[in-house]
């Protein structure tokens, strides 16, 4: 009875929607027509025939390879710095968590403004500094997906917060152990801090991989306001994500039926992918208590 109104609620708004897309997915399902069975064929078009599919898949994996690794890195840099106890250390922890506050979409606009190859802030400050031709960012095919991994770091504070409370809850004992055997530093974080924060870098890993295979909102809005055309997918089609295709392909084209067998595709791929890490994690994710994860 206490679980009606949510198994209710998850049978009409996700169970049913799955279940309705899995059969659209096999069927040509043009808006504002009705869907008509074909069997695989949209999956056949995807893999064989579909131009962009393996191109949005390429940079889809590249802002993962890429943007994933300097999220963890600079978020664990970033909370390290924040676990010294020092005058104001709250005002800084506040600061740094306070760009993931901002909207999605205002971040993005915002960074499409300073990144501006004509008038930007950042370009003006580069040229002064003596860099002939700076690069066009958002406007460049080269220099389009490193602009987004830019403002990925810049709202790095949802993952420095988590690192943080990783670092703060680490035995002293174990510091002070090292401290004993003549540790350095450098010695500390790799066989203290590190090992015991394990769980929360497995844990950023999945939903990094998760998130960078949804990847939408800030590729939509970079290439929208930045494109002569106002175009989805940025110059040269190096902002066409794997959404962004998905969205184009359902929203724009409304061929609901194969938007339909890519957000399942989609869904097999991050499932698989989290399977293997999971199956990886048992190396090297460790617990308190001293155990692996099985």
């Amino acid at each position: 009875m206490y679980l009606s109104p949510w198994i209710i609620g998850f049978g009409i708004f996700t169970l049913a929607p799955m279940i309705a897309s899995l059969y659209w997915s096999f069927t040509k399902y043009q808006l504002p027509g009705d869907p008509k069975w074909i069997g695989t064929l949209n999956y056949e078009f995807m893999f064989t025939k579909d131009p962009n599919f393996w191109l949005a898949v390429r940079n889809t994996i590249w802002i993962i390879v890429v943007g994933l690794p300097f999220r963890i890195v600079f978020g664990v840099i970033t909370a390290l710095l924040l676990t010294r106890k020092r005058r104001g250390v709250n005002v800084y922890r506040t600061a740094y968590f306070l760009p993931t506050m901002a909207p999605v979409v205002a971040a993005t606009l915002a960074f499409a403004y300073l990144l501006n190859p004509s008038y930007g802030p950042v370009n003006v400050v580069l040229e002064k500094l003596g860099v002939e031709n700076p690069p066009q960012w958002f406007f460049s095919p080269q220099w389009s997906k490193p602009a987004l991994v830019m403002l990925g770091l810049w709202g790095v504070g949802d993952a420095m917060i988590i690192f943080l409370a990783g670092f703060l809850d680490v035995p002293k004992h174990l510091y002070e152990a090292a401290d004993l055997e003549g540790a350095s530093g450098i010695a500390k974080f790799r066989h203290v801090s590190l090992p015991m924060v394990s769980p929360v870098v497995f844990f950023e890993v999945v939903t990094g991989i998760i998130f960078g295979f949804q990847y939408f909102a800030q590729a939509y809005v970079a290439s929208f306001n930045t494109t002569a055309d106002q175009s989805i997918g940025g110059p040269q089609n190096s902002l066409l994500f794997y959404s962004v295709h998905l969205y184009q392909q359902g929203f724009i084209y409304f061929k609901m039926g194969y938007a339909s067998a890519m957000a399942w595709v989609l869904l097999i791929i991050s499932l698989l992918c989290t399977i293997a890490i999971l199956r990886g994690s048992r190396r090297w994710v460790h617990y308190q208590g001293g155990a692996f994860l099985r």
